[in-house]
């Protein structure tokens, strides 16, 4: 973590769960019918597979304030060691029971020390992670994907997405989201979500002249 969580308007972040809830549900639907080899495909999560990208899910869903400063104390501020932990937690002795686990956090509001908005965005963009290597398509809504883009655009929270963009003009040609001044970098907001936050696979999906800058940095 390298910037301190934006100021929060209780407001909009209220207003967030049911987005998150929705991301969730239609994330848990996509994922019903899958075969024990799918669930074993490796996501765009360095080192996770579905299934594991799936529990980290949950396990975020999970934790509230408390029980993440405890875990992170216990892992001696190991915070990559937090994660797995919490992970192998909520994973389940069989892909059923990881999708069962996490249906039922579905309309949960526990969180940990994170802003509203970034439930969403790691909704958002973990559910890709999953949904990319599986030929999985979901047209999210695009004032849900923009809110989440607006938010990464400034936070280096968690995931290095503001200083991977520095320098670039980052425009969406499906919807509202703009930000940034320098070579340009073009594409649906979603693309422009997850190579903000080091998906080098949507590098693909963007153009303009700052493309190849914004893929040199995926692994900030």
């Amino acid at each position: 973590m390298t910037d301190p969580a934006p100021t929060a308007d209780p407001h909009r972040e209220t207003g967030v769960w049911p987005a998150i809830h929705t991301e969730r549900a239609a994330l848990a639907a996509d994922l019903a019918d899958l075969t024990d080899e799918q669930w074993a495909v490796p996501s765009l999560c360095a080192g996770l597979s579905v299934r594991e990208v799936l529990a980290h899910l949950t396990a975020g869903a999970s934790l509230n304030t408390v029980r993440w400063l405890a875990g992170v104390i216990r892992c001696r501020f190991d915070f990559d060691k937090q994660v797995a932990v919490r992970l192998a937690e909520q994973l389940g002795a069989t892909p059923g029971e990881t999708l069962e686990r996490f249906r039922r956090v579905v309309p949960s509001t526990t969180k940990p020390p994170l802003p509203a908005l970034a439930m969403l965005g790691e909704t958002i963009v973990h559910g890709e992670d999953i949904r990319r290597p599986l030929g999985i398509h979901r047209d999210h809504p695009i004032g849900v994907v923009t809110e989440a883009a607006e938010y990464y655009q400034g936070s280096d929270l968690v995931v290095v997405a503001k200083g991977r963009i520095g320098g670039l003009k980052l425009v969406a040609d499906d919807g509202p989201f703009m930000t940034g001044s320098g070579p340009l970098v073009s594409g649906r907001t979603l693309a422009l979500v997850m190579a903000m936050t080091g998906r080098a696979a949507y590098c693909d999906d963007l153009e303009g002249d700052g493309v190849a800058l914004l893929r040199s940095r995926m692994h900030l």
